[in-house]
């Protein structure tokens, strides 16, 4: 069993798609629209096989996000990148590029070497070994 792929919702669907294609390799489908729903997806594939899909629909935006109550839920998502020397590499592209770096490249306590990094639409990744 494996996760096949986690699914975000997006205010800028090219910049996302961009984002990771630069920073993290993945690769795009072409895309697909659903005009009666005004939805919007990419599924982006990384080298491993696991898939992230990109989704946009007007509705969903920043503002009835903030509407509905807290609820928990998916709180970051990490990708490993091989070696120490490609997350403190990979750190400082997207810091370069303007990015936040929420958490430095360190060893955390339960034992992995990873930085904390938000993407254009805020979502925390975290970059591992």
């Amino acid at each position: 069993m494996h996760i096949e792929h986690i699914a975000i919702w997006v205010s800028d669907l090219e910049k996302t798609r961009n984002f990771y294609e630069k920073y993290f390799a993945a690769r795009s489908n072409d895309g697909y629209y659903n005009p009666s729903k005004n939805f919007r997806s990419y599924f982006l594939r990384f080298d491993n096989g696991c898939r992230l899909e990109l989704m946009q629909k007007p509705e969903v935006n920043e503002e009835s996000r903030l509407h509905e109550k807290q609820k928990l839920g998916i709180v970051h998502f990490a990708v490993s990148v091989g070696s120490r020397e490609k997350v403190d590499v990979l750190t400082e592209q997207l810091r370069k590029g303007g990015y936040t770096i929420v958490s430095e490249p360190r060893t955390t306590g339960d034992g992995y070497y990873e930085s904390v990094v938000l993407d254009c639409e805020n979502n925390l990744i975290e970059i591992t070994v």
